[in-house]
Parts: C-alpha cells; structure tokens; sequence
C-alpha cells in the first residue's frame, strides 16, 4: 500500500509518526497476526490504537488474547474480535464467557504447529505435515469452533487430511496443516532502524518474528529506532524486507507480568 510518502515500498524509510497514523487503514473483518506470548513482547502501543480506532469483526492470530485489560483482551472486552486462532486462551475470563456463549470463534491449534502455519506462510509454503495432533480431535475434526446460544456446537473443525510417510524406515501418520497469511501483523522489537530491520529482547523474540512474516502488510513498534547502519548485521532477528512500517515508543513503554512468581529471600520477605 503506496502513499504520496513512498512508505510500504522496500528499501527506503519505513518510520510512520505515530500509532495511529500507522494502523489507520486497517479496515473491520481485517485478519491480523499478533506476536506476543503471554503479556510478553505485546505490541500494546499499536493494540490500543486500533481499539482507539473502533475497528471491528476482526479475525486474529496470536498465540493467546492477552487478559482481561492487556494486551489482546482490551479488543476483546470491547467486542472488536470475532475470530481468535490461538494455542492457549486460559488467562481471559472474557475469552471463555464470549466463546461459550457463541459470539466468539476459536481455532484451537497446537503450538508449535501454530508457530510453524506463521513461518510457513510468510515464507510462501503453502502446507506441510506433521506428527502434531495425529489420532487426535486436532486431525479427527470435531474440536468446537463456535458455540450456539443454547450450548450446543454450532461450528466444529473439519477433519484434516492424514498421510503415511516412512521415518527410519517405519511408517508413521502426519496431519497436513496449512499455512497462515493475514492481511497485516502487528509486532514489538526492542530495536529497529529506518529500513525495518528489528532486534527482539528476551522473551519477546517469541511469536513476533514469525507473526511479521506472516502479514502481509507488518506495522512494528520498537522501544528505540536508530539510523540504518547502526545495527551490527549479525544481531538482526528479522530483516526489513519482512516489515512494512515502524514507529518508535520509547524504552519506558509499559510492559506487564501476566504471573510474577517469586521465593522468601532468607530474611523473612
């Protein structure tokens, strides 16, 4: 997507000059891909702004929906989701009260399938199998996807074609799992120059790399943003032909601990 700016076209300035300017296109029914696990690496800065925005009916992939006033759940809260593609979706209140009562889809996926449909899509392999999910609901179909008002099963997953291949000369069953492209993606970084090269901190080098590759238009937000040149090449996680648009939030952008877990200190704390 081209503007009078040149911005979306590879290799020139990708800096966008604020959140809202940056996911102002993104349009209801949109399908988005969002890094994060758990609260860490959330692209709140840019949640937020597409809360701010009203759009609605959303499709999203991610591996969870945040909780109940962070991350994802803030869209949740506000009924701005209509379809969630994620492993774990236990920390949300919400999540499970609009999901049982059938004004929230849920594709239930596996993991690291649900990590490898992100790479897969964004490195333009259509499908692929694998051992995940074989003699399961997962390959079987029949996994609720969306319940009716009366608790009944509205929606379930369809069954997944099911191969034979020889492993060390043994046959063994693979589910075919497809790849996932959504229209845009939605990232944090702790680094990233002008030209979209990122440098993810920690933990949040979790989903985010592979949910960038997946969208088709990615908007990054990084906590600082430095010139291009000044990223030593081999500290890169994801190069800037992956990303379409970046804005800078600052190093003291809040970040929040889903569980903090801690041990006495000896001294009675």
């Amino acid at each position: 997507m081209d503007d009078e700016r040149g911005i979306d076209k590879p290799g020139i300035d990708k800096q966008w000059p604020s959140a809202a300017d940056a996911v102002a296109d993104i349009r209801d029914g949109a399908s988005i891909a969002v890094g994060g696990f758990g609260l860490s690496g959330n692209p709140i800065a840019l949640i937020q702004a597409l809360l701010a925005q009203g759009t609605s009916d959303l499709s999203i992939v991610s591996n969870n929906c945040g909780v109940d006033d962070w991350g994802l759940g803030v869209l949740l809260a506000a009924k701005r989701i209509r379809k969630m593609t994620s492993s774990y979706v236990g920390e949300n209140k919400e999540f499970e009260r609009q999901f049982l009562k059938g004004s929230l889809e849920l594709e239930l996926t596996p993991q690291g399938t649900l990590a490898e449909k992100l790479r897969a899509g964004g490195s333009g392999i259509a499908a692929f199998y694998t051992q995940t999910g074989v003699g399961t609901q997962v390959a079987e179909g029949g996994l609720p996807r969306r319940y009716a008002a009366d608790g009944t099963v509205a929606v379930a997953s369809p069954p997944k074609d099911i191969r034979s291949f020889a492993v060390e000369g043994n046959p063994r069953d693979f589910v075919l799992e497809e790849a996932i492209t959504t229209d845009f993606s939605l990232v944090h970084a702790a680094l990233g120059d002008r030209h979209g090269n990122l440098v993810f901190s920690k933990a949040a080098r979790n989903f985010n790399p592979l949910a960038a590759m997946a969208g088709r238009i990615c908007i990054a937000q990084v906590e600082r943003l430095v010139e291009p040149g000044e990223l030593d090449p081999d500290r890169v996680h994801l190069p800037g032909v992956f990303v379409h648009r970046i804005i800078e939030v600052g190093t003291d952008i809040e970040k929040r601990i889903e569980r903090r877990t801690v041990r006495p200190d000896g001294k009675g704390n």
